[in-house]
């Protein structure tokens, strides 16, 4: 008896001391080795971009950060956002995505949606609910709560937009809004399109990385269009005020949600071909974001080697400058994608080092107040629910 009570204890200090390398030590390393800010020396700011920076309403299209075990009311080393750090950066506005399944070896080229799934490994090694271990859609609920739990304390200084007149706020409070990357947390229930609304969503995405019960994905096999579930969704997400991401979608699928649907698209994260032509298998071709935009539709540009060849703030403000040229000045917005196992240059924080280049690249104070954050604001504005 006492040997067997001696071999419990040992396991349970085992356990312990596993648990303990697991949340001190291996998520925190995960997390900082899969959102890496590139080492630099402090950005040089110019005079005129120290002044026009503090005034600008800047929004991000695109963050990931709800999806890692990482408390965002403190500044943290690791990562690239977090409320202090948006609030350092002048940040307003902030769409916060939810990833609820990535597949085992994932690639712009070509992903199998049965490929094992590593935020299902992700949500269990970060002890998550245990009904989003088995369940996609229970993942876009966690992670809408958390941020929900977020703006219910005051001092967080934080709305989450479901409204149009969410998007008017004080210049203090940081605006939220709640996207999914992809429509899978659907599960291929029509229904669970409302349940989403109700837990705050107000934009989806049809696809991520692999092709789902809505169609292709661009990283997919098929490469294919809307099955008629799709297209059964986009009618019911449009009917519900929900705003369509296509990020991720296949040239097909694209073509056939601007069939069916009147309301305008947005691209959260992405770039263009024609900047970057090795880019190619993960944004879409200029054509289609010419008949995105002609619908009212905004892209934001991402910060990352998969979308544009330069991460340096000198080569995103060039993909910006770029993406103006070819779309118009109110048809461009930022879109990071932080906190998407990307790495990048600078985080929300240095973001008046962009400001800075935009602005020697030659850009004018009022293009450079849209791309910033006045597109985005005034996109949502119009195409929230009333």
């Amino acid at each position: 008896m006492k040997a067997m009570k001696i071999v419990l204890v040992l396991i349970a200090l085992l356990l312990m001391a596993g648990g303990i390398y697991v949340f001190a030590f291996l998520v925190p390393g995960v997390d900082a080795d899969m959102n890496k800010v590139t080492p630099h020396d402090p950005y040089t700011i110019s005079a005129e971009a120290k002044a026009i920076h503090p005034t600008l309403d800047i929004a991000d299209l695109h963050a990931d950060t709800l999806l890692w075990r990482r408390n965002p009311e403190k500044r943290h080393d690791r990562g690239q956002v977090d409320l202090p750090r948006l609030e350092e950066g002048g940040v307003d506005f902030q769409v916060f995505s939810a990833v609820t399944k990535s597949p085992r070896g994932l690639n712009f080229d070509e992903n199998s949606a049965d490929a094992p799934d590593d935020i299902a490994m992700l949500a269990k090694a970060q002890l998550w609910p245990l009904r989003t271990w088995d369940s996609i859609y229970e993942r876009a609920a966690f992670q809408a709560r958390r941020l929900h739990k977020l703006a219910e304390k005051d001092e967080n200084k934080l709305v989450i937009a479901k409204t149009k007149s969410d998007m008017d706020q004080p210049s203090d409070i940081l605006v939220g809004l709640l996207l999914t990357e992809g429509a899978h947390p659907l599960e291929g229930k029509i229904e669970n399109i409302a349940r989403l609304y109700a837990e705050g969503y107000r934009a989806m995405g049809l696809q991520h990385f692999f092709d789902n019960e809505l169609g292709g994905s661009m990283h997919g096999q098929s490469q294919a269009g809307l099955t008629e579930f799709g297209k059964e969704a986009v009618r019911e997400m449009e009917r519900q005020g929900i705003i369509i991401d296509v990020a991720h979608s296949s040239v097909a699928s694209v073509r056939d949600t601007l069939a069916i649907t009147e309301r305008p698209l947005f691209i959260s994260h992405g770039g263009t071909i024609s900047h970057c032509p090795k880019t190619a298998n993960r944004n879409l071709p200029d054509e289609v974001l010419k008949e995105i935009v002609a619908r009212g539709g905004i892209i934001g540009i991402g910060y990352f080697e998969g979308v544009i060849c330069d991460i340096t703030p000198k080569g995103v403000a060039a993909a910006i400058i770029h993406a103006v040229d070819l779309l118009g000045e109110d048809a461009v917005a930022l879109g990071s994608d932080f906190d998407g196992t990307v790495e990048t240059a600078f985080d929300t924080s240095e973001l008046a080092a962009l400001t800075s280049e935009l602005l020697a690249q030659g850009m004018n104070e009022p293009t450079l107040r849209k791309v910033m954050g006045e597109n985005a604001r005034q996109f949502f504005k119009i195409n929230l629910p009333d």
